[in-house]
């Protein structure tokens, strides 16, 4: 999906692209769910921001879950303000291709959109997912308060546990707070509903995640 040099190393903030100032312009309501992809949300929902390889497929993987408000694909992760796709693409923003979720925690949990996360992709393979290669395939999980940060990196633990019992690799993810998340292109937004036979590359390990399970003493 890259249309110009893919690169393996995220670029230092002074040799990233500068981006500019104008926001990328959306639809007013998600085509799937109906409902703004754009703040204002409702008050008490909660929100996280994942990638997980090609945003496509990620975008589709929670807009189907339950108790899921919203869904919106972006970049996060890097330097360059509004980037564009090509941008991104060329390894020269530092971004990552990322979906944003917005999740009613009184009908579902964090618990919930972690497991989503963690058995939806590979989380080992470093700066790829699949043929899909660069610094905008990364594995990432960025959340917006300490209590979740925690959360995710006890999930991960958890779940490389469980990678290690299947002899698997070791997990590459990025976990850390969040900072700006950019919307990209309006075309981006829910393309595998107006495209259904639509490119999607990602491949899970085939492991149950064991978040939010409680195991007897």
């Amino acid at each position: 999906m890259a249309l110009w040099s893919r690169k393996l190393e995220i670029p230092d903030a002074d040799a990233a692209l500068p981006g500019r100032s104008q926001t990328m312009p959306v639809a007013p309501a998600h085509v799937v769910l109906g409902t703004s992809m754009t703040p204002p949300f409702p008050d008490g929902f909660k929100q996280v921001v994942v990638g997980m390889g090609c945003f496509w497929g990620v975008e589709r993987i929670f807009w189907q879950l339950p108790g899921v408000h919203t869904t919106a694909v972006g970049y996060a992760g890097g330097h360059t303000p509004n980037p564009s796709y090509e941008e991104v693409c060329s390894g020269l923003t530092g971004h990552n291709e990322v979906a944003l979720v917005v999740f009613d925690p009184a009908v579902t949990s964090f618990d919930a959109m972690l497991k989503a996360f963690w058995e939806g992709h590979d989380p080992t393979q470093g700066m790829r997912q699949g043929n899909d290669i660069g610094t905008q395939y990364r594995s990432g999980i960025y959340v917006f308060d300490e209590a979740d940060l925690a959360a995710a990196e006890a999930s991960r633990d958890m779940f490389q546990g469980v990678l290690d019992g299947a002899g698997l690799g070791r997990i590459t993810t990025e976990i850390c707070l969040a900072g700006p998340f950019y919307y990209a292109e309006d075309y981006h937004q829910q393309y595998l509903h107006k495209i259904p036979w639509g490119y999607c590359g990602l491949g899970s390990t085939g492991q149950t995640c064991p978040v939010g399970v409680v195991i007897a003493d």
